[in-house]
């Protein structure tokens, strides 16, 4: 089943150059032509992507990032903002609301197509490699075992080093690996297993659920 990808942007030109060449890259496409639009679809179909510009009518590309990342389940969706506001504090803005890659209007649909396919690898390699490591047979079966074991999941004492900690705070602010290693003086690759010793002190298989157990438990 293609993985889907929501594209928000109030410009019909931009929308069908973008969804047009991601459908034929292999992706399901969602189209939204505002903020809110966005918003309401991002809850009813859970995109593994987002791709929204910032100035569109009803609700601007900030608001309606801020918005997602309100909810935890969210909080570490990928969202790449393609725009033509390109100052630094628009950059910064956009950095500090959870975007993940802040690419500038013109814009090349190849490198585009780039930048997805290294965010949605990323988190792929996280679920697939804790799915090897519990020896899960399906996602549904673990889907399943999330949903039965939540509230004993919700009673285990997770004792977490002074890094991880960090880590775990930085996530929550919907940082990149990049980003994190950037505040920590690390590399990504160091970042990545230290991610991975989260989900595997959690029992969570990727970061969204980690987030939710963190929350849960007030370790952030």
């Amino acid at each position: 089943m293609p993985l889907t990808i929501l594209v928000a942007d109030d410009d019909l030109g931009t929308r069908l150059s973008i969804g047009d060449y991601l459908e034929a890259t292999g992706y399901s496409v969602l189209r939204a032509e505002n903020g809110q639009e966005a918003l309401t679809m991002v809850e009813k179909f859970q995109p593994h992507l987002i791709v929204t510009d910032v100035t569109m009518p009803r609700m601007d590309g900030y608001e309606f990032v801020r918005q997602v990342r309100q909810q935890p389940a969210f909080r570490l969706l990928p969202v790449i903002f393609l725009t033509a506001r390109t100052e630094t504090h628009e950059r910064i803005r956009g950095y500090q609301l959870g975007c993940d890659v802040y690419l500038p209007k013109p814009f090349e649909l190849q490198e585009l197509g780039a930048v997805v396919r290294h965010l949605l690898e990323r988190l792929q390699m996280i679920e697939m490699e804790w799915r090897s490591r519990s020896s899960l047979p399906s996602s549904a079966d673990h889907a399943a075992m999330q949903t039965m074991n939540r509230a004993a999941l919700a009673k285990i004492e997770v004792k977490l080093t002074k890094r991880e900690q960090e880590v775990v705070l930085l996530l929550s602010d919907g940082l990149s690996n990049a980003q994190i290693g950037d505040h920590l003086h690390l590399s990504p690759r160091t970042v990545e297993k230290y991610v991975s010793s989260l989900l595997d002190k959690t029992n969570t298989s990727n970061r969204a659920e980690l987030m939710r157990f963190a929350i849960d438990n007030h370790l952030v």
